[in-house]
């Protein structure tokens, strides 16, 4: 899957067009870049953003996690049943 590209007008706010299960992997990105994820199960979820930095979310709910994500790594994620959203 190539990655979106939106044309105006385009809004964080907007409902998502896409989705897709996210197979956490610590070696590959997601086949689409991630606007915002959900997250089904809770727990925490390593991922690296659109902007290059890697970070740990502690203790996410079910619920919308909203971070422009690229990678999500399988280790040091706890969370599961996580869809990414675009």
């Amino acid at each position: 899957m190539a990655y979106p590209t939106f044309s105006p007008p385009f809004s964080m706010s907007d409902p998502a067009r896409h989705a897709d299960p996210v197979t956490p992997a610590d070696g590959s990105d997601l086949t689409a870049f991630a606007l915002a994820l959900y997250v089904g199960v809770s727990g925490d979820v390593k991922l690296t953003t659109l902007g290059g930095e890697t970070v740990t979310f502690s203790n996410v709910p079910v619920g919308i996690l909203p971070v422009s994500a690229k990678r999500v790594y399988s280790t040091g994620t706890t969370a599961s049943g996580i869809v990414a959203l675009w």
